[in-house]
């Protein structure tokens, strides 16, 4: 998942694409957009949506266990695994499961996978909950800020994972598991 959007406002650059209601607009940038025909059931696999009642943790755990030597990172952002999940999510859910985005999957041990797995669903319901309230920014633990609020000591800020995505972490309190 990657890309950016507004809801009810726009960026000063042309979208991707602009969807207007009676009651309010969205706005869509750098984002990839494919055109689908027909009933989306066919294309969608709802069991993989966070956010969705027939979302299944068990298939996230199974999915996760056949790529072991992934970084959690990489495998937190796959929409196959975790639809709906972002960057910003990534960053929450690995600082409070205290884990390192560049853990190995097959390496973080099962307990800590299972709380992974929870974690996205339950924090991308708070995000959700958060943004409609447009106070978001004010609940980030880690995403964009300088200093651990458990260590005192100032974050990593890097590109992590094959899509280089920013993570923010804390090198003293994120175990890295390799």
């Amino acid at each position: 998942m990657f890309g950016t959007y507004r809801v009810n406002e726009q960026k000063e650059t042309k979208p991707r694409m602009h969807l207007q209601f009676a009651n309010g607009e969205i706005n869509f940038y750098t984002c990839s957009i494919k055109i689908l025909e027909g009933a989306v059931d066919q294309y969608y696999d709802w069991t993989v949506d966070v956010l969705n009642e027939n979302w299944n943790p068990k298939k996230a755990k199974e999915s996760l266990d056949k790529i072991p030597n992934t970084l959690i990172c990489d495998a937190i952002l796959d929409q196959n695994i975790f639809s709906g999940v972002g960057n910003i999510i990534k960053n929450e859910v690995l600082y409070r499961c205290f884990v390192h985005p560049e853990s190995l999957v097959g390496k973080i041990p099962e307990d800590k996978i299972v709380e992974i797995i929870s974690e996205c669903s339950v924090y991308s319901f708070e995000f959700l909950y958060w943004k409609k309230k447009f106070e978001l920014k004010k609940h980030w633990l880690a995403y964009t800020k300088s200093l651990c609020l458990r260590c005192n000591l100032p974050f990593v800020r890097k590109q992590t994972g094959k899509w280089k995505r920013r993570s923010f972490f804390c090198t003293n309190c994120q175990q890295l598991h390799i």
